[in-house]
């Protein structure tokens, strides 16, 4: 089994910065990539952003571009994202996810793994 436990969420201005972690463990082998969704409230989930775990190929939604940087650390099997220029839309449950499916990184369906999410507010 995979463990995600995600961290660095938080209250922070409209503008500001945050960062977030997803520490990966147990069978983590055979991943293709590593996600960040998000599910704000009365939303759907939805893709934010992915990066590859060979090769670090990074995809972004629309929304995020920009703003937001994914980067990851192979040896501590952990992807980060890096967010800033915060806005109040960016509210959301943040959750990483594994993709082992070699396939469709921005597919939230693609994504076998889950972690319980770390809340990020963004105040106006």
């Amino acid at each position: 089994q995979v463990q995600l436990v995600e961290s660095g969420g938080g209250l922070v201005q409209a503008g500001g910065s945050l960062r977030l972690s997803c520490t990966a463990s147990g069978r983590t082998f055979s991943t293709y990539a590593m996600g960040w969704f998000r599910q704000g409230p009365g939303k759907e989930r939805e893709f934010v952003a992915a990066i590859t775990w060979i090769g670090g190929t990074t995809y972004y939604a629309d929304s995020v571009k920009g703003r937001f940087t994914i980067s990851r650390d192979n040896a501590k099997n952990t992807p980060y994202l890096q967010m800033n220029s915060l806005k109040p839309e960016d509210t959301a449950i943040y959750y990483c996810a594994i993709n082992r499916r070699f396939a469709a990184p921005t597919d939230l369906g693609a994504y076998d793994y889950w972690g319980q999410g770390t809340q990020v507010t963004v105040s106006s």
